[in-house]
């Protein structure tokens, strides 16, 4: 599909050679023409000099035939307006905007553009990694219902078959992360030493699910 992006600095610089690197066309908007020496010699998109909320520009950069575009440069102002101009001008569904006050990220959020709150962002990750296993999810979905948490392998679970993890978590083991790659659980895997898992867990499960987890199977 075809991308249209406003902010060429790293983050837009990086969404772009990652777009490309997927097949997909990119036009890349960024009102200093020198921001455009981070894309590298190697970016094929066009680079549009000028500001994204411009109906004129978003036209140069072929709004008219994208599928999906981002507002990430470094105003929340500006990316609201693109983002805003994109959707509501040019028809644009897949809209995401960069906003860095998380209370005005969650107010576009129920406009229906979608917006990644920087700093929330940052600070979640932080949490995350800070806080004990379990105690911030990796993910949890809009409703609040389910939990995505990656959890390694507890050294009482080793040798025994996801499975039954399962079965006595009342949880699921989306994938596992093992010696630097992911891989899905059959019926007759096992957990081995070092694995890392990521566990689907509904919010009302979670204290059961971290309960197995730490006491280890029960007896057959």
């Amino acid at each position: 599909m075809h991308v249209v992006i406003m902010g060429c600095g790293r983050v837009g610089s990086t969404l772009a050679r990652s777009l490309e690197d997927r097949n997909h066309t990119v036009s890349i908007i960024d009102s200093e023409p020198d921001s455009f020496r981070r894309l590298g010699p190697s970016f094929n998109g066009d680079k549009v000099t000028g500001y994204g909320f411009d109906q004129e520009v978003l036209q140069k950069a072929g709004i008219r035939r994208a599928e999906a575009f981002a507002a990430v440069s470094s105003g929340d102002n500006s990316n609201i307006i693109a983002a805003r101009v994109a959707r509501e001008t040019f028809g644009i569904e897949k809209v995401v905007a960069r906003i860095y006050d998380p209370g005005r990220a969650e107010v576009y959020q129920r406009l229906g553009i979608t917006t990644v709150a920087t700093v929330k962002w940052t600070a979640d990750q932080v949490l995350r990694r800070m806080l004990p296993a379990g105690a911030e999810p990796d993910f949890r979905d809009p409703s609040g219902t389910i939990r995505v948490d990656h959890v390694p392998a507890p050294e009482a679970w080793i040798g025994h078959r996801t499975v039954q993890f399962q079965e006595q978590a009342k949880s699921r083991i989306a994938w596992i992360d093992r010696l630097g790659e992911g891989m899905l659980p059959t019926r007759d895997s096992v957990i081995q030493e070092g694995d890392l898992l990521h566990l689907v867990i509904r919010e009302e499960n979670a204290a059961h699910a971290y309960s197995v987890l730490d006491d280890g199977p029960e007896e057959q």
